[in-house]
């Protein structure tokens, strides 16, 4: 059975969207089944994917509120070569639809887990804000990856998310905290190992080996519609993000070991 993960942190600008993008693409280049879900109005992850959302009409929003199949919905990348249930605008409506419907922190959950056989890894992007879809992508994860600056406002940020965690735990009792990813890593800074140490002082082996640095490539290839593995794989956040994928296979199934690791 596939593993949903939600990536998510209540704070902007940590990488979020860049992490569910390029994990995916990363995933999928070791020959993993890989649907990425936008749970944010902003479409910012379909963009990324090299969908353009101004003119798709399959979306989230259809399987959320039209009783669509998330199969019929999702739409492969075939520049990440991976599977997208993209978000426009059409979702912005969504938390007032929400509100009205049965089950509503349980809507993603349904639909998701009537597929997670026939994938490997569902990756939800979730929007920078404790709402109804935010809910609803937690209810439905198996476990968060949090990506988070090497920053003192980053830990603030924590804080909530971890709050959220805890409230949300009661809706979806096996929820877990996959993992935490630095990000925009730069080992010159100071307040980047402080903040590092203090991470890992407090969650130990659920900080991720891997690190994201501050990666000029990684910056453009949103630009571009592409992960930054097919805009530059030798760049360092590509090949950081190939490393993330290996060690989150690896901590799934650490039987296989690295070099088992199929690539496509």
């Amino acid at each position: 059975m596939g593993k949903i993960f939600a990536i998510a942190n209540q704070k902007g600008g940590v990488g979020k969207t860049t992490t569910c993008v390029n994990l995916a693409a990363s995933l999928a280049h070791m020959r993993q089944r890989v649907l990425l879900v936008d749970c944010d109005a902003q479409g910012n992850a379909t963009t990324g994917s090299g969908l353009d959302k101004a003119q798709i009409s399959t979306t989230i929003a259809n399987v959320l509120f039209k009783d669509k199949s998330v199969e019929n919905e999702a739409i492969k990348s075939e520049i990440g070569q991976y599977f997208v249930l993209p978000a426009n605008s059409n979702l912005a409506a969504a938390e007032i639809d929400l509100l009205d419907m049965p089950r509503r922190e349980y809507q993603l959950r349904d639909r998701l887990r009537a597929l997670i056989d026939q994938l490997d890894y569902v990756l939800i992007d979730c929007p920078p804000s404790l709402n109804l879809l935010t809910i609803n992508a937690l209810v439905a994860a198996d476990g968060i990856i949090i990506p988070m600056q090497c920053e003192y406002y980053a830990l603030e940020g924590l804080t909530s998310l971890l709050q959220t965690y805890e409230r949300v735990k009661q809706l979806n009792t096996e929820l877990i905290i996959e993992g935490l990813l630095l990000t925009m890593y730069d080992v010159r800074n100071s307040l980047t190992c402080d903040v590092t140490e203090q991470v890992k002082q407090h969650f130990g082996d659920k900080v991720y080996k891997t690190v994201i640095p501050r990666n000029v490539r990684l910056a453009e290839a949103p630009s571009y519609g592409v992960p930054a593995l097919v805009y530059d794989r030798h760049s360092r956040g590509a090949v950081a993000y190939l490393a993330l994928a290996e060690e989150i296979i690896h901590r799934h199934n650490p039987a296989a070991g690295m070099a088992t690791i199929q690539y496509g």
